[in-house]
């Protein structure tokens, strides 16, 4: 009932202080870890925003979970802490179960440009919409992240059973199949991930490819690094405070409207640069795991489609699982023109 009531008199606020385009306005956006490739669209989102508004409307960036723990950006947003959080669907699924289908592993999202239209589909769904409505927040953009890997110490995996009794970093639907494959997944968050794994917490962590291990620093410890295993992505995306969003201008809104490609655009320059950075050294130091299409399939056959309708079972009661899912598919499909 407290936080409720905070949040109510939060959007109250806002709503009774109804900016203009004349005024000064600096939103706080709260995000985890440094300054990286994950980062770069939002930067480039604040950047064209204070420019298009003359340096009027502002977004600072606050790196490091200064504002809030990397878990608890969407109740900082619900409590009109700050109006930009970066979350993952994963880290609270408990919160936005909803969300998570963009979570599953294995999706068929074989290139950044189908990833990008299926994320950018998916925050105007309206059952998505509706279910951060509940937090106060408001859909914009995602991080799209790319595909995931795996890096890690130890003996490689270079047979579906080698995956057994392994101890794997691995986030919502990514470790459900690595469950599958006999893992033990765990949540570890990824400003943790490096001490996780020097210490033997877990022998192998997952990752968007490539810029991330490097961002983590995890080559420096890691032995070995899968490559084209590909076993699905995370729902990383950027909301937004609704008061906050609510009390902007109509010039500001659609700023944040006519961003949307920019943050989109700016990711995939900085993926591509790194995978141009990173690859290299990871190939110069460790050992590349790779998989035959056999191995591929087999890792579908026990990884995709089960874990798939395992999360259709499980979420059945809370909403039509099986339209969200469906809708994803048949995105991913158009965007693949399929």
């Amino acid at each position: 009932m407290f936080v409720r009531s905070v949040m109510a008199a939060a959007v109250a606020a806002f709503v009774a202080g109804q900016a203009s385009a004349a005024d000064k306005i600096e939103w706080n956006a709260s995000l985890w870890g440094n300054p990286r490739a994950v980062t770069r669209g939002m930067e480039a989102v604040a950047k064209f925003v204070e420019e298009k508004s003359a340096g009027n409307f502002t977004i600072k960036m606050n790196y490091g979970e200064t504002l809030s723990a990397a878990r608890e950006n969407i109740d900082g947003i619900s409590l009109g802490a700050f109006e930009v959080g970066q979350m993952c669907t994963s880290y609270h699924p408990g919160k936005n179960p909803l969300g998570t289908v963009l979570d599953l592993p294995f999706l068929p999202l074989p290139t950044f440009d189908v990833l990008v239209k299926v994320h950018d589909a998916f925050q105007n769904y309206e059952p998505w919409q509706k279910e951060l409505s509940r937090w106060n927040a408001k859909a914009w953009v995602t991080a799209a992240l790319p595909q995931y890997e795996f890096m890690g110490v130890g003996k490689p995996p270079r047979e579906l059973s080698d995956w057994a009794s392994m101890r794997v970093r691995a986030l919502g639907g990514i470790g459900e199949a690595m469950r599958k494959l006999g893992s033990v997944p765990t949540t570890v968050p990824a400003p943790e991930v490096y001490t996780s794994l020097e210490r033997g917490v877990v022998q192998a962590a997952s990752f968007p490819y490539s810029y991330t291990f490097g961002a983590y620093r995890l080559h420096e410890i890691g032995k070995w690094f899968t490559e084209g295993l590909q076993p699905g992505s995370q729902h990383c995306p950027f909301i937004l405070s609704q008061g906050a969003y609510d009390s902007l201008p109509a010039e500001y809104q659609q700023l944040l409207q006519d961003a949307i490609p920019v943050n989109y655009k700016a990711l995939g320059n900085a993926y591509e640069e790194a995978d141009k950075k990173w690859i290299p050294i990871y190939k110069a130091n460790m050992e590349v795991v790779t998989y035959t299409e056999e191995q591929h399939k087999e890792f579908k056959a026990k990884a995709a489609e089960p874990v798939w309708n395992d999360w259709v079972d499980a979420n059945k009661g809370k909403f039509d699982s099986r339209a969200v899912l469906d809708f994803v598919l048949k995105t991913a499909a158009e965007a693949a023109g399929k």
